[in-house]
């Protein structure tokens, strides 16, 4: 990193440890610090997050606009493309059902399955991750994919179909597989409620590595209860983490994991968002424009 910048300081620290006087002359943050504490760095100019979201920072900025924030975009879809191709095949193939009756020593079919070939997939949320996974979930014979998005852009190759948010209940219903991968703030909170999961095809699939808030809780947990969904799969829950006592936890048709798709488990992810932030300090050290800066959405 530092052979990035060799004219810079670098100083270390923990972000845990980071208090408000460590930044009073600091003008690049790497890593994910304190947004409150980013917005009060007087001299503060720019921060490169390790994160892919950035939405309590864009909350910050808000109130004090000096600075730029800047996120990990790209460094994560292979491993949250990846989990959630596992996910949906661990629902699919009954693979949960298999691992309890091998520690029972049960030999024992789960007879109904269903395929992805000829399937036809909505990708909830079409940026780098949603865009990976829409590639991966086509390679493995997908009839249909059609990408969600905020707004209008060029369709990826790997996608039949690109509409926006507002045009989210006209293909709703089409879906055989429903994927989220949408970034948190006001626009998407609640996105999935009740007449939206209903509006999905009777026994169809759900899966969310986004936000946990993208999807109604209680909604959930009543349309599931109901049978109009053969399974769910959660990286990401409502609140975070998922209270013990929460029934998601013990209904069949779920699968819940804690909010893992992403971290440095991978590699590759850690690797990338070093190189992500050493481009920016070059960028930063020539006086050219910032990669993956955030806009105040």
């Amino acid at each position: 990193m530092e052979s990035c910048a060799p004219e810079c300081e670098f100083i270390y620290k923990p972000k845990e440890l980071v208090v408000d006087s460590d930044l009073e002359d600091v003008s690049v943050v790497i890593g994910n610090i304190r947004p409150t504490a980013a917005a009060a760095a007087p001299a503060l100019q720019w921060i490169q997050l390790n994160t892919a979201g950035a939405d309590e920072y864009v909350a910050a900025r808000r109130a004090a606009d000096h600075w730029q924030i800047c996120c990990a975009r790209g460094a994560y879809s292979i491993a949250v493309s990846e989990h959630m191709i596992g996910m949906l095949f661990d629902m699919i193939r009954h693979f949960g059902e298999y691992h309890r009756k091998q520690a029972e020593h049960i030999w024992e079919a789960n007879t109904h399955i269903v395929s992805i070939e000829g399937s036809t997939v909505l990708v909830l949320g079409l940026g780098d991750i949603g865009s990976s996974f829409a590639h991966k979930i086509k390679g493995l014979g997908a009839a249909t994919v059609i990408g969600v998005r905020r707004s209008c852009g060029p369709k990826p190759d790997c996608v039949d179909e690109v509409c926006t948010t507002d045009e989210l209940d006209s293909v709703l219903g089409r879906a055989d597989f429903v994927a989220m991968v949408l970034p948190g703030g006001e626009e998407t909170r609640g996105i999935m409620d009740e007449r939206r999961l209903r509006m999905m095809k009777k026994g169809s699939y759900l899966v969310n590595v986004g936000r946990g808030n993208a999807v109604d809780s209680a909604a959930l947990k009543k349309v599931l209860s109901e049978g109009h969904l053969a399974g769910v799969g959660l990286d990401v829950t409502d609140p975070e983490p998922l209270p013990a006592d929460d029934p998601l936890w013990d209904m069949e048709n779920v699968f819940i994991t804690p909010h893992v798709a992403g971290q440095f488990y991978l590699d590759e992810t850690f690797e990338r968002i070093v190189r992500i932030a050493g481009r920016n300090l070059r960028h930063w050290t020539s006086g050219e424009p910032l990669e993956n800066v955030v806009g105040l959405y």
